[in-house]
């Protein structure tokens, strides 16, 4: 079938839902933002922001030397090697690209169950390599939050493996956007990934940097709602 990608009679009862619902997580994400109800969510969005600085630096032959979550939702990627100025925006562009891919997956129910599976297996092997506690305990959490919530989703009729992809992805799109902002933009934290990379790429400085990763996440962010669209017109 070819793609609506004039979104021609949008909008349909299935992409209706799936604009209510990203709005709804969005208000409800927004309305406990600082509440530990959503520390593990923020805390699985810092793991994809180290995880992906750990395959930006094995995709450019260098080694991971270890990963660490911190519970005051910081983290840290060791590396040794690669290719420095690729390794350093694939945190933060590379947790807003892993939003917009969970986003776009919980439009089905194959890819859905493909999303629950590669995140189960990527926890799988982080579990090993992690360096802290609260790493291996989010691993363990997520693992057996997913299990089960698949378990339920082909067994009984709670089936919502999709709102819980759906609501990951769009934690992630935020939280990234917002870490971006917070740690780029409206204060300067000189260790950040852009600081640093400004003194590889001086063009430009730490803050002007964060705007453009921003502006970038932005955009992933809405390729995704309208992506998700074209899949369900």
């Amino acid at each position: 079938m070819k793609p609506n990608w004039e979104l021609t009679n949008c909008c349909q009862h299935e992409q209706v839902r799936f604009l209510a619902t990203i709005g709804i997580f969005t208000v409800v994400i927004l309305a406990f933002w600082r509440t530990f109800l959503l520390t593990p969510f923020k805390l699985i969005t810092v793991f994809l922001h180290e995880a992906s600085h750990a395959i930006a630096c094995k995709i450019t032959c260098g080694e991971v030397e270890g990963i660490q979550v911190h519970a005051n939702e910081g983290g840290m990627t060791q590396t040794r090697g690669g290719v420095y100025w690729l390794i350093l925006p694939a945190g933060y562009l590379g947790s807003s690209f892993w939003g917009m891919a969970l986003i776009l997956a919980s439009t089905n129910l194959l890819s859905s169950r493909i999303a629950a599976g590669c995140l189960i297996l990527s926890l799988f092997i982080v579990l090993f390599i992690a360096q802290n506690w609260t790493l291996r305990g989010l691993c363990i959490g997520f693992i057996v939050l997913l299990a089960v919530v698949w378990v339920l989703q082909e067994t009984t009729n709670v089936r919502i493996l999709h709102y819980i992809i759906l609501f990951i992805g769009v934690m992630n799109s935020l939280f990234s956007i917002y870490d971006i902002y917070d740690d780029l933009i409206s204060r300067r934290v000189h260790s950040s990934d852009a600081e640093k990379f400004a003194e590889l790429c001086p063009c430009c400085t730490g803050v002007g940097w964060g705007v453009i990763w921003g502006m970038i996440s932005l955009l992933f962010l809405s390729a995704s709602i309208y992506l998700g669209l074209v899949i369900l017109s």
